[in-house]
């Protein structure tokens, strides 16, 4: 379909009720300032033992492993194939989170005396999943045992047609299961119905994590060897973590927490290489925006663009010349991505000056043909910013139509697709991210389908914007101090997203600097205390900030690197919105 913007809605601001007492004394129980406690308080940590443990999280946090249903009957298989030097293939998937599962995983069974080979799907060439035919190769060349990495959750009748041919397969994935799970030795997935394992939101590489814990308390070590061993594979799985976008809360902070503190000190060549390519100093911390942002980006090109292998080599090279060669390759392709990924989006921009998005549009389909398939995924998020309603974004090749889906939070995106899984040749994904292949003939189907099933579960206010605030916050609150506490808080991202504060009644102290024609630089004064706030891609609403002029500002509070090297206070305030002080 073709469509275009509605008109621009205002953001509506959720700012929970404040609870003045019960917060200053939860405050005062962990020593702690107001506003780190308010964010910490609104986001339901009101038990002092279990905010210490989120301010402070450690390996000792971890749940056994052995809780994963099939986890015992895994390491168990394993063990025995390392034991009689078996050939083992793991199976992966060409994003960041299965990429570095496969690295996790062969450097793990590699420590614990076995080897294993690796297959990983050209996403244009061989598309998404498991296939009968690497199967049949894996055979062929004397495999007994296969273990997925984040995939393999539906790939029932492959890994019944590897048991056929005698091959044992262990299946570790993240990803929703079908009512049935797949006749595999063990099924690892903290999704099966049937686990009652206590964190649900692990990826893929979270997943391995928990199988290379698992592994290595049955070899007889050291509770300190396997600690350092734990320890050494943080970096990767934090890594994976932030780059799927999964929930940074639960098991996932503790990982992501510690895996960036161990990115300090990054003695792999390639992820050195990588760092460096991006732009980042090693040695420096590295948050997790940078990881998602920076890092992430760049290693997913190689699987969105060209060949995941390159990733694999990159992590597992001990050549720092190779390493960085690869690393180039990656930040290039990286740069193609980008190029391809704004081409996308502007084709869909232009259509959409036809027919105009309006509320009886409740998720929208759009389709062009050749648009590349490694791109879809990522032009599908960006036109949900701008929509903010779920988008389908679908590449037609051959007469098939071939895409990703992302969603809005109101909207479960995978229970849309089982609605009307008639429609389509495959499918699978989460509640905010999917993706499908279909018959291009169906494509006008599957949009009318998806839009009557969005309509009857979402409403016009699901269409507008919504900021969710933390809290209230007066300037004075906003010392160096009690902005280190906040910052305490991360690492930040989906589910425990970066504390955003609302200001009230602030008034702008001077008229706002214009920077690279996009940008603002907006000072603001409240009760004798001034703020600086950096205002990006707000140039189009420097009116709203008349001298004089008195606002609410919805602000988050940032570390700033480059102001500490010059001196002065190490953070800064960024703004995301802004209304008439109401």
């Amino acid at each position: 379909m073709a469509a275009t913007s509605p008109a621009t809605k205002p953001a509506r601001w959720l700012i929970p009720q404040p609870a003045s007492r019960e917060i200053a004394l939860f405050a005062a129980s962990l020593g702690i300032r107001q506003p780190a406690a308010r964010v910490l308080w609104n986001r339901n940590i009101r038990n002092p033992q279990q905010a210490a443990q989120f301010l402070q999280p450690s390996l000792d946090q971890l749940h056994d492993p052995l809780l994963l249903a099939g986890m015992a009957t895994a390491v168990d298989r394993i063990v025995a194939a390392i034991a009689r030097k078996e050939s083992i293939l793991l199976y992966g998937d060409y994003d960041v989170d299965g990429t570095s599962s496969v690295v996790m995983l062969k450097k793990g069974i590699e420590i614990a005396g076995g080897s294993a080979a690796f297959h990983i799907p050209h996403r244009l060439k061989e598309g998404y999943g498991m296939k009968p035919e690497v199967i049949e190769q894996a055979a062929r060349d004397g495999v007994h045992l296969i273990v997925s990495v984040d995939t393999g959750i539906r790939a029932g009748d492959v890994v019944r047609h590897a048991n056929q041919l005698g091959i044992d397969v262990i299946v570790t994935d993240h990803h929703l299961p079908e009512s049935e799970l797949p006749p595999a030795l063990a099924v690892l997935n903290p999704n099966r119905p049937d686990c009652h394992y206590p964190e649900k939101n692990l990826c893929g590489a979270g997943v391995v994590f928990k199988l290379l814990q698992a592994l290595f308390s049955r070899l007889g070590w050291t509770p300190e060897k396997q600690q350092r061993m734990v320890e050494s594979f943080l970096k990767l799985a934090a890594i994976a973590t932030v780059a799927d976008v999964v929930p940074l809360t639960g098991e996932n902070r503790i990982i992501v927490k510690l895996g960036l503190e161990g990115l300090r000190d990054v003695r792999n060549p390639g992820l050195r290489a990588l760092i460096e390519v991006a732009g980042l100093n090693p040695g420096e911390p590295l948050t997790a925006g940078q990881v998602g942002f920076r890092i992430g980006p760049r290693l997913n090109a190689a699987g969105r663009m060209d060949d995941a292998a390159a990733v694999i080599e990159l992590l597992l090279t001990a050549d720092a010349a190779r390493a960085h060669a690869i690393a180039t390759q990656l930040h290039d392709l990286n740069t193609t991505r980008q190029q391809t990924e704004a081409d996308i989006v502007r084709r869909v921009l232009e259509e959409c000056v036809t027919t105009p998005v309006t509320d009886n549009h409740s998720a929208l389909v759009f389709s062009g043909k050749d648009w590349h398939r490694g791109v879809v995924g990522i032009v599908a998020s960006r036109l949900v910013e701008r929509f903010h309603r779920p988008v389908f974004v679908l590449s037609e090749e051959n007469g098939e139509a071939q895409g990703s889906g992302r969603s809005i939070a109101a909207f479960h995106l995978l229970e849309a697709l089982e609605s009307m899984s008639h429609l389509f040749l495959r499918f699978g994904g989460h509640r905010q991210a999917a993706g499908l292949g279909m018959r291009t003939a169906l494509v006008a189907d599957f949009r009318e389908s998806l839009n009557l099933y969005a309509s009857s579960r979402l409403t016009v206010a699901d269409f507008s914007p919504t900021l969710e605030l933390d809290s209230a916050l007066d300037l004075s609150e906003a010392t160096d101090e009690a902005v280190a506490e906040v910052l305490s808080l991360a690492p930040f991202g989906m589910g425990n997203p970066t504390p955003l504060f609302a200001v009230h009644d602030a008034e702008v102290a001077a008229p706002p600097e214009l920077w690279k024609e996009k940008h603002l630089i907006v000072r603001l004064r409240q009760g004798g205390r001034n703020l600086r706030l950096k205002a990006w891609n707000f140039a189009g609403r420097i009116a709203e900030f008349e001298r004089g002029a008195h606002v609410d500002v919805a602000i988050n509070l940032e570390d700033d690197a480059y102001s500490a090297n010059r001196g002065y206070s190490p953070w800064c305030a960024v703004l995301r919105d802004v209304r008439p002080a109401t």
